[in-house]
């Protein structure tokens, strides 16, 4: 049988969490929401990826206080008129589909918040636009024609982990199996981990250990508070001369396994205009096999895998446990039906589109009786 094809189990504190295939929709934002609240947009989007077929859905960054989110439009869990909408839409949403887990990625983005959707051109909004005063580990803007964003205090970062403690106990209030802590693509526990946008000269900052102190702290106190599967997202490095590491993402990815985390996410890139990312099939794929081998976390792999005998190949060389894919589903989000008709597996789907198979996708819906009238 494909790999791809069979389950995988996580064993988090509360109970195992399986999946049915080792498919992951990564996490996509919509830039959709109003004010934080989830819309019909995310009740149609969610309901249409919870009928693909993948072993596990993870819902967009969502934000976990206001100043979190990175554009005004962004997704957020951080009251109950949020908790209030994102439910709503979640469980009307799972109730049209075959029953699959649920991830939700939590964030914070840091000095990339305040900005516009990418169609609008994806830059800072000045407050008097709309927009709001940005935070970041230091004061240190992301592009050098933006403004600063305030140094957090103290006071600030135990505000922020008790923020991410906050949403994390709403998820799972609402049924959500797993969260992902976002660590990755230049948002704020990112900014915290790379010496890039981490300038700080206190504990927080300058060693690697200071460096990785609040991402670290935050996922201890989710771990505390949320019981489910539990994992981190983090960009495997900045694809900048002196900025973090591979080195780094696998020794801070021992340590959270240490602290009790299910698996790490890995990607890239996103801290630094200067980056020089070298885009191709599977360009992350090193970076995920390299984190799996030092630390022995379960590792999901991401990154222009588009194809199903690549996500197959990824699995059976070992670089990583589960293969994560997020562009590919928006296009096409039957892409685990055709992976499952590719390589003799099975998937779920809801009873009204048993009927729509051609001949060469036959039994991907296993044991499935379709009638004729």
């Amino acid at each position: 049988m494909s790999l791809l094809f069979t389950p995988f189990t996580f064993n988090a504190p509360n109970g195992p969490l399986t999946l049915p295939n080792r498919i992951v929709v990564a996490p996509m934002c919509q830039y959709s929401a109003d004010h934080g609240q989830a819309t019909d947009w995310h009740l149609t989007h969610w309901t249409n990826l919870l009928n693909s077929g993948a072993g596990l859905f993870t819902i967009e960054a969502t934000a976990v206080s206001a100043v979190g989110r990175i554009s005004p439009g962004c997704l957020g869990l951080w009251d109950d008129a949020t908790q209030a909408a994102l439910g709503d839409k979640l469980h009307r949403a799972r109730r049209l589909a075959p029953r699959m887990p649920v991830c939700i990625q939590i964030s914070h983005a840091g000095r990339k918040a305040s900005s516009a959707a990418p169609w609008d051109g994806g830059m800072l909004i000045a407050p008097e636009d709309g927009g709001w005063q940005t935070v970041a580990p230091s004061a240190l803007p992301h592009l050098p024609q933006e403004a600063a964003p305030t140094e957090l205090s103290l006071a600030d970062i135990a505000q922020i982990k008790a923020d991410f403690v906050n949403t994390a106990r709403r998820s799972h209030a609402l049924g959500i199996e797993a969260v992902e802590l976002h660590a990755a693509h230049g948002y704020l526990l990112h900014q915290f981990l790379s010496p890039i946008s981490n300038q700080r000269t206190d504990a927080y900052g300058g060693s690697f250990e200071n460096r990785i102190r609040f991402p670290l702290e935050v996922f201890k106190a989710v771990r505390e508070a949320f019981g489910g599967t539990l994992g981190m997202r983090i960009s495997g490095t900045d694809w900048v001369q002196g900025g973090w590491t591979i080195e780094e993402t696998s020794e801070l990815s021992v340590l959270i396994k240490q602290a009790g985390a299910q698996f790490v996410h890995i990607s890239s890139g996103g801290v630094s205009p200067q980056q020089k990312i070298p885009l191709g099939p599977e360009y992350q794929v090193h970076l995920a096999k390299a984190v799996k081998e030092a630390s022995g976390l379960t590792t999901l792999a991401v990154g222009l895998i588009t194809e199903a005998a690549q996500a197959e190949a990824v699995l059976q060389r070992g670089d990583a446990d589960l293969v994560a894919l997020a562009r590919s589903f928006l296009y096409n989000p039957r892409w685990a039906w055709k992976a499952a008709a590719e390589l003799q597996g099975q998937v779920q789907a809801s009873s009204p589109y048993w009927r729509c198979l051609p001949r060469e996708a036959a039994g991907i819906f296993g044991a499935a009786k379709i009638g004729m009238r």
